[in-house]
């Protein structure tokens, strides 16, 4: 899987930091891990498994142990972080900055920014940043709408109807992400967002009518920059030699970028308003992650028990 980075430049003016020395532009460093690092083992004399790749954080504990050291102690301390080279040394909370940190960082190269933000605070913002930034990724053709709070990913063939549909969830107050290309970030090991590619972003393609800007025609409110995924929707032209879901006790999954999420299989066919349907299929699987199925509860109401547990034990 490719390697990604993301300039130092950006995080910066999204934290709203301020740079105390840097060797070149900001824009020019660039940073490839999504794990930040509070050095103070390191400024104690223990060295094993530090990683000199991420960005290294100053708090009121790190700065607060260095300020009781003697000078030379100190500056000797200090020296083992910079002769690490890390890709930037952040000191938060706006502490006064000793004089050899500024004299270590020019003599190695290393960027010095400061913030006013507290520790813990700014190493979330950082994490957050880093981790939608550098996040495996894979882009799929399909279209990515929100419907009652829902991100749906709806694949299909070309020419199935995919952006049809979302321009009818659209005039329902519904919003679009993505059209024709989706992009789709593993952000945690739990949730993957999907996005536009920013030169095609708010852009629809309808047959026959041609390119269309969605936020021109249906406002700005039509439209989101990225939006996590719950539920995947495959549309396929209606085929009456296969068994469709009836009773929507299956658990079907999709694999996307090694995580398994929720999936549902909608035929395609004249007659069928596949925009209620997805409507429908966005509230459905909300309950259900709620714990609450439909299908479980008429069984049960008709003393079909027994095969609501067969069924949920193939479901496992």
């Amino acid at each position: 899987m490719a390697q990604f980075s993301v300039s130092l430049d950006k995080i910066a003016t999204q934290l709203n930091m301020e740079t105390l020395y840097s060797p070149v532009e900001l824009k020019n460093i660039l940073i490839e891990t999504d794990e930040v690092n509070r050095p103070g083992l390191l400024l104690t004399g223990y060295d094993e498994f530090f990683d000199p790749q991420r960005i290294q954080i100053l708090g009121n504990a790190e700065m607060g142990y260095l300020e009781r050291l003697p000078v030379k102690e100190r500056c000797e301390r200090v020296h083992n972080l910079f002769v690490a080279k890390p890709p930037t040394v952040v000191i938060t909370r706006g502490l006064s900055v000793f004089d050899c940190i500024l004299e270590y960082a020019k003599e190695y190269g290393v960027p010095v920014l400061t913030t006013p933000e507290a520790t813990s605070s700014f190493m979330s913002g950082v994490i957050s940043i880093l981790s939608v930034d550098l996040a495996p990724r894979v882009t799929r053709h399909g279209v990515l709408v929100e419907v009652y709070g829902e991100g749906i990913l709806i694949l299909g063939d070309s020419g199935v109807g995919k952006s049809e549909t979302a321009v009818e969830l659209l005039k329902r107050g519904h919003r679009l992400i993505a059209d024709d290309a989706v992009e789709l970030r593993r952000v945690s090991n739990r949730t993957i967002f999907g996005q536009a590619p920013e030169n095609i972003r708010h852009f629809v393609e309808l047959r026959g009518i041609g390119i269309i800007n969605v936020a021109r025609i249906f406002g700005a409110g039509a439209v989101k920059t990225s939006e996590k995924i719950e539920l995947v929707v495959e549309l396929e032209p209606w085929d009456k030699h296969k068994n469709y879901s009836r009773t929507g006790l299956e658990n079907n999954k999709i694999d996307i970028l090694g995580l398994q999420l929720p999936l549902t299989v909608i035929p395609v066919m004249p007659g069928r308003n596949l925009a209620v349907i997805l409507e429908i299929a966005a509230i459905n699987n909300r309950q259900k992650a709620m714990g609450y199925n439909a299908a479980v509860e008429l069984l049960g109401q008709l003393g079909l028990k027994n095969d609501i547990t067969q069924e949920l034990t193939k479901m496992d």
